[in-house]
């Protein structure tokens, strides 16, 4: 029977027929696998950033326009292509996931994604506050 309303079991069926728990320890170790892909999805998200952030030099404004005569088929324009790839399938499973309406599922994948953020990419966003800061802008 597919929910259409959160529910607190430990039976849910996730994403395939054949991955369903029945028992406390089979619903741990999915909660489990579910936190870690959040956080999996947290790394990919720190990783296309730096792929994306090592393209601009020191200096080069953020909202510059892209120089085109560079090549269209690039190492990082490729493994930026791949990652975005990568973490898009991901993202989207991780919203698949949550849509088995499991509170449990849900509340595992929301604190993947927080861990991942805390301790992934929160530096970013300071470094980002930093450089807005810092501006001397008038």
């Amino acid at each position: 029977m597919m929910h259409m309303t959160f529910y607190w079991s430990r039976q849910v069926t996730l994403l395939f027929s054949s991955w369903r728990t029945d028992s406390w320890p089979s619903y741990a170790l999915t909660l489990l696998a579910c936190v870690l892909a959040s956080v999996f999805y947290q790394y990919l998200e720190q990783v296309r950033y730096r792929v994306r952030r090592s393209r601009k030099p020191a200096g080069e404004p953020l909202l510059s326009q892209p120089n085109r005569a560079a090549g269209k088929w690039s190492a990082k324009k490729i493994a930026g292509g791949l990652l975005f790839g990568l973490n898009s399938g991901l993202g989207y499973l991780l919203m698949l996931a949550v849509m088995s309406f499991n509170g449990g599922v849900f509340l595992a994948i929301v604190l993947g994604l927080t861990i991942g953020f805390l301790w992934l990419r929160s530096e970013d966003e300071d470094e980002i506050a930093g450089v807005n800061s810092t501006c001397a802008c008038a």
